[in-house]
């Protein structure tokens, strides 16, 4: 039996907007290769993830900078400089969430993002009432793809997976929806968005 989709539920990082960490970097490093090497070496992904589950900034710069203190001042700068990580705003994805508001969608957020940055990104664009709802990894201390927390999103939102179509631009991520009963469509673009929503509802009518 086919179940009818309720509630769409988008990420937020690399599908409203653009996160590279190359944005706080570049005036550091002469080269791009020069930033990568760095974040390689000091393990930024992994140390990042941390920050996105409830860690604070303040414990997260002194326990990285614990392990390489010749790197203190750079550590610190991804704190100081964080609003240049967001790079660009994907303002096709804004048009696709506004036309599905329109339409009379329920549409959520469910994003790893720090609980301390987050509202940065409230403050700064106006999107964000868009959404019925908004369950953001760091106040939760869960962090995609952790099935707790597309549990606790269903939980938040009453929905069952089957009702829900999951947007990400992480395949990992996608692929844990998968395996819960999401729908899903894994972000590419907002053309490439656009179109596969409008193959999956139509021209987005309920």
């Amino acid at each position: 039996m086919n179940h009818p989709i309720t509630a769409i539920i988008f990420d937020f990082g690399n599908v409203f907007v653009n996160w590279d960490p190359h944005g706080v970097y570049k005036r550091f490093f002469p080269t791009p290769e020069a930033v990568d090497s760095f974040l390689e070496e000091i393990h930024f992904a992994e140390w990042n993830a941390h920050q996105d589950a409830g860690r604070s900034f303040k414990e997260g710069v002194a326990e990285l900078t614990k392990q390489f203190p010749q790197y203190a001042e750079l550590i610190q700068a991804y704190h100081v400089y964080w609003e240049e990580s967001i790079t660009e705003i994907l303002y096709d994805t804004i048009d696709v969430a506004r036309k599905l508001k329109s339409a009379g969608w329920d549409i959520f957020l469910l994003s790893n993002f720090s609980a301390e940055t987050f509202p940065l990104m409230q403050k700064h664009y106006d999107f964000a009432h868009l959404f019925n709802d908004m369950i953001i990894s760091g106040e939760h201390k869960l962090i995609k793809p952790d099935p707790a927390i597309y549990e606790l999103t269903l939980k938040r939102i009453n929905r069952e997976a089957h009702e829900c179509l999951f947007i990400d631009d992480s395949l990992p991520n996608i692929e844990t929806a998968q395996k819960l009963g999401f729908h899903t469509i894994q972000f590419h673009s907002p053309e490439q968005l656009d179109k596969d929503l409008e193959s999956l509802l139509g021209q987005y009518q309920i």
